[in-house]
C-alpha cells in the first residue's frame, strides 16, 4: 500500500534562494466521504489522486496518471469550485527535495512548503526559509483550503 509521510511548513518567499522554471498547478477535489479525491494538472500532465484519513503524519495515498483533455473536463464538471491554483517550485536542502508552493486565485498570500519522509521520525534539516511548522493544522490541507481560503484565517 503507497503511504504519504509528510511535514508542511510556512516559509518566507523573500529568503528563498533562486527557483527553477514552475509546475503550474490548478486542482480540484470531487467530493467524497473516506478519502479525499483530487484530480490535478501539472503543466501538461494530469493525475487522479486518492488520500485516506491521517494517523499522524502518514496516510494512504494513491495516484494515477490520466489523459489531460479529461483532468481538464473532470475539474469543470465534477469538482468542487473554487479550484486551488499554485505554482510549485522543486528545491532540494540537505538530502531533503521540498515541494515549495506560492498560491493563487483565492489563496494569494499562502506560501507552504512540503517534505516527504520515508518513515515519521526521520530527521530533516530545515531550510533558513521555513517560518513555522503546520503539519497538524487541518486549515493547510489543500483540500480543506479550497472550502476556507487563506485570507480567511491568515495570521499576523
Amino acid at each position: 500500500m503507497a503511504k504519504e509521510i509528510e511535514r508542511k511548513f510556512l516559509f518566507d518567499p523573500q529568503k528563498l534562494p533562486p527557483l527553477p522554471d514552475p509546475l503550474v498547478i490548478k486542482q480540484g477535489y470531487i467530493p467524497a466521504e473516506n478519502a479525499t479525491v483530487r484530480i490535478r494538472t501539472m503543466n501538461d500532465n494530469a493525475f487522479l489522486t486518492l488520500k485516506g484519513k491521517a494517523t499522524g503524519i502518514t496516510r494512504s495515498e494513491f495516484e494515477y496518471p490520466v489523459p489531460y483533455e479529461d483532468a481538464l473536463k473532470m475539474l469543470d464538471e465534477l469538482c468542487a469550485k473554487p479550484l486551488i491554483e499554485k505554482r510549485r517550485y522543486r528545491v532540494e536542502y540537505r538530502g531533503h527535495m521540498w515541494d515549495v508552493d506560492i498560491f493563487e486565485g483565492e489563496n494569494e498570500g499562502l506560501f507552504l512548503a512540503e517534505v516527504e519522509l520515508q518513515s515519521e521520525d526521520e530527521a530533516v534539516e530545515l531550510p533558513p526559509w521555513v517560518t513555522k511548522e503546520v503539519t497538524g493544522d487541518r486549515r493547510y490541507y489543500n483540500a480543506n483550503l479550497r472550502v476556507h481560503p487563506f485570507a480567511r484565517f491568515r495570521e499576523p
